[in-house]
């Protein structure tokens, strides 16, 4: 957000009294000086001219007509009569330091430090001089030297009080924060009534995120002068951080009241009135802003963002590329302009900005981890390994590197995907407490459940969901679907919001008005569905919008958010000795902890090899995961099987062009004919699952396992042959398997995985065999058994519920035991 910056103070030049020759042009001297001192300015500059009219020698009078000149802004003329008043008087340390200011007013900062030195070496004693000498270094970025300066006013004069501010001002731009308070604290001990002081010492406390207190300071800055505009916006900026966005709001209009120009409060206005999910009137303050400064690249940067948001991307690319041609080195803009690269599926584009952006800022915040994501995407794993080794280094010293989703497809530890949540969680804005404690709703016979999506569409999540919906008892239940996703009018949109019983659409709303509303409504249990995957509200939970808030499904992995208190898995996905790798209390479901949709529907459309670009014969080995997950250690062995299998091809996603360029690629480097590899199309889901018919074995990646992709081979009546590890994400399709009664399916490396795959390969029998035992467990396993998983589900929330009313602590739940 934009601050009004921390700006060194420096006093007018000196008006004294001198000592002239003769005694009537002394007296008519002194008379002028007499009302320079009272402020009557234009006076005292016909006296100083009368003196010069008499005796135009008169040093004194040139110098302090010139500092009448500065006075009155008009920095030249006051240059040329000071420079003359030197000339006449090479002695004058006074007429030095007073040029000094006034060569500092015309930005030339060399010469006006070269005055301050001339003044000094004639009156080393003056303290003034090395205070406003500092400010020209400070100016100059030779913070360093600036300090020095100022520690030396102060051993001349430790009273006082703008020096000290001044040294404060240096050191914060040092970023030594701390000491820049002490300096801060010392000038208002000194003076008490500092308003500037006080407005610095907040930004120092900002820059700290000791937020409450820089709240204070900059109130104390607003008491003593109240009509200090950039207080007010910069007040705005630190509630806006402590999510009160609303009061942020009224600081900046009055920001903007005291100074309806100032392009910075209308940039700030539209940040808090987008965190407001305002976007129409977000714009609108971006506008104003860039109407008043139309070289505001942080302007246009932030309108990118609230364009992105309302999906109109190609417009939040041009005011990035806006951005970044008034400032090249703009690293959050190049972020940000990757950002909408990526929605746009232009991943090249957006991989060369993410480069740009860890250039000019090596240390981007979770850069290095979304950066790697995307190269995922397009199957580039150049230096790969060294990027690994690199990201965990980094979260072991608790750095900001990567954000947890992209985590869960790089490294199979559960304890590093631990670490990258917390991280994460403490790096956003804390849990609030603004909506008060919770009022104990009187039961009713009803639990109220609220399921929190941006994915109520053609997406995963409602695929697997939609029946559970469905199948919820409404005579125990009430449930209500929280949306703040794209409203599609698809067809999952339709039947999800008809099987929720109330569907609210939260898309404009911020994360305490979607908390809120969550209250208002009595919401009992809350289940995330979203977690740390795209579009996700962490936010509407941070500010508890429910007495119990569960994390289920979307997110196959820990939040290591302490307002979450449950996760929703089972006893293969977290075995009992990884519990200490979850912030939350885990509820064990029997069988899966994934639900399914029994009544999706498989198309009766026949397809044939040759139109889905498939071999007339050979063996089809299919993994149709997104090609995020592939790492080189699992297509290694997938090239080994196609080496050893004779005929045999590979049937993947295709995601993007580079990714089957590069996989191409991949496989020529180890040997296999690039062609062997066969890219589907993406497609309608009922025609998806149809064409798996003509694949012999889905073969999983590892350490992200195939999920929703898992569901569907297996519904469709593929074999899914899957390699377990340490995470929950490497864990899914084992969960899958064995819910469906295929245990034989399940590898725990990756030599037994290429070992089982070679057999089940080379053995047809044994193939068919395990082929006729899935479609024979299909319609009477509880994998796809909604109405079990229903029962299970809700004997978990009433535990949970009961739990909650007798003020129990959370705790692990066996729901075997409770049905």
């Amino acid at each position: 957000m934009a601050r009004t910056p921390n700006i060194p103070q420096r006093k007018h030049p000196r008006v004294k009294q001198a000592q002239p020759q003769s005694q009537a042009v002394a007296q008519l001297f002194n008379q002028g000086v007499s009302l320079h001192q009272q402020e009557k300015l234009e006076q005292a500059k016909i006296i100083y001219e009368q003196v010069l009219a008499q005796q135009p020698r008169h040093c004194d009078a040139l110098h302090l007509l010139g500092v009448l000149a500065f006075q009155a802004n008009d920095h030249a003329l006051a240059a040329e009569l000071i420079k003359k008043a030197i000339d006449i008087n090479p002695t004058s340390a006074t007429a030095y330091a007073s040029l000094g200011l006034v060569l500092q007013g015309l930005g030339r900062l060399d010469e006006a430090l070269v005055s301050y030195d001339k003044a000094l070496a004639l009156k080393p004693g003056d303290a003034e001089a090395f205070n406003n000498r500092g400010n020209v270094l400070n100016n100059l970025r030779r913070l360093d030297e600036a300090l020095v300066s100022y520690d030396k006013a102060l051993a001349l004069k430790p009273d006082y009080a703008e020096a000290f501010y001044n040294r404060g001002v240096a050191l914060n731009a040092l970023r030594r924060l701390d000491e820049a308070l002490v300096s801060y604290d010392k000038a208002l001990a000194l003076k008490p009534d500092y308003a500037e002081a006080f407005y610095n010492r907040g930004a120092a406390l900002n820059d700290l995120r000791r937020l409450d207190e820089a709240l204070v300071s900059y109130n104390k800055a607003l008491a003593l002068k109240p009509d200090y505009a950039e207080a007010f916006n910069n007040r705005g900026n630190v509630l806006n951080d402590l999510r009160r966005l609303d009061e942020a709001l009224v600081s900046y209009d009055k920001a903007l009241a005291l100074k309806p120009d100032f392009a910075e409060a209308f940039n700030n206005c539209g940040t808090a009135l987008r965190e407001l999910r305002r976007l129409d009137e977000a714009l609108g303050s971006y506008d104003k802003a860039l109407s008043l400064e139309p070289d505001f690249a942080e302007a246009f940067n932030n309108r990118g963002t609230a364009l992105r948001e309302l999906r109109r991307l190609d417009e939040a690319l041009a005011c990035y590329d806006k951005a970044l041609a008034l400032e090249p080195d703009y690293a959050e803009a190049f972020n940000n302009r990757g950002n909408v690269l990526s929605d746009l599926k232009r991943l090249d584009e957006a991989l060369v900005s993410y480069d740009k952006a860890l250039d000019l800022k090596p240390d981007y915040e979770f850069l290095s981890g979304k950066k790697l994501n995307l190269q995922m995407h397009l199957c580039d794993w150049s230096d790969l390994t060294a990027q690994l080794d690199q990201l965990e280094s980094a979260l072991r010293q608790d750095s900001k590197v990567t954000y947890p989703f992209e985590l869960l497809g790089l490294t199979d530890n559960p304890e590093l995907q631990l670490l990258a949540s917390k991280i994460w969680v403490e790096s956003r804005p804390p849990a609030s407490d603004v909506l008060g404690d919770f009022i104990q709703r009187v039961p009713d016979g009803k639990i109220r459940i609220g399921y929190y999506s941006a994915d109520f569409h053609n997406h995963a999540t409602s695929y697997l969901m939609a029946e559970l919906f469905e199948a919820h008892d409404d005579q125990r239940f009430e449930l209500y679907g929280f949306s703040y996703g794209p409203d599609r009018q698809d067809e999952m949109r339709k039947r999800v919001s008809d099987g929720l019983g109330q569907f609210i659409d939260v898309t404009q709303k911020s994360d305490r008005e979607v908390a809120k509303i969550s209250r208002d409504m009595g919401i009992d249990i809350a289940i995330d569905l979203k977690g740390f995957t795209k579009d996700s509200r962490t936010g509407v939970f941070a500010e508890r919008c429910a007495p119990i808030q569960v994390s289920y499904l979307g997110y196959p992995g820990t939040t290591g958010a302490h307002y979450i208190d449950y996760i929703v898995a089972d006893k293969t996905v977290i075995p009992q000795e990884s519990q200490q790798f979850y912030s939350e209390k885990i509820v064990y479901l029997p069988h899966s902890y994934q639900v399914n949709d029994s009544k999706r529907k498989i198309s009766d459309k026949v397809f044939t090899r040759h139109e889905l670009g498939l071999p007339e014969s050979g063996f089809v080995f299919c993994c149709f995961n997104n090609n995020f997950k592939i790492l080189p250690e699992t297509f290694d062995g997938w090239m080994r099987l196609l080496q050893t299998v004779e005929g045999s091809v590979l049937w993947l996603l295709a995601d993007n062009p580079t990714a089957v360029r590069n996989l191409q690629k991949e496989a020529q480097n180890r040997g296999v004919d690039p062609h062997r590899l066969v890219f589907a199309p993406r497609m309608p889901l009922d025609e998806h699952l149809a064409r798996h018919r003509l694949a012999d074995l889905f073969i999983d990646t590892f350490p992200c396992n195939a999920h929703t992709t898992a569901s569907d081979a297996l519904w469709a009546g593929l074999p899914v042959l899957t390699r377990t590890g340490q995470s929950f994400a490497s864990r899914v399709a084992a969960s899958l398997l064995n819910a469906i009664g295929l245990p034989e399916l399940i590898t725990e490396d990756q030599m037994q995985y290429e070992h089982r795959a070679l057999s089940l390969a080379q053995d047809p029998v044994l193939l068919a065999e395990i082929k006729t035992k899935l479609v024979q467990s299909r319609s009477k396993s509880p994998l796809f058994n909604a109405q079990l998983f229903a029962k299970n589900l809700e004997a978990a929330y009433e535990e949970i519920y009961r739990r909650s009313l007798e003020a129990e602590t959370p705790n692990h739940i066996d729901v075997s035991a409770l049905v």
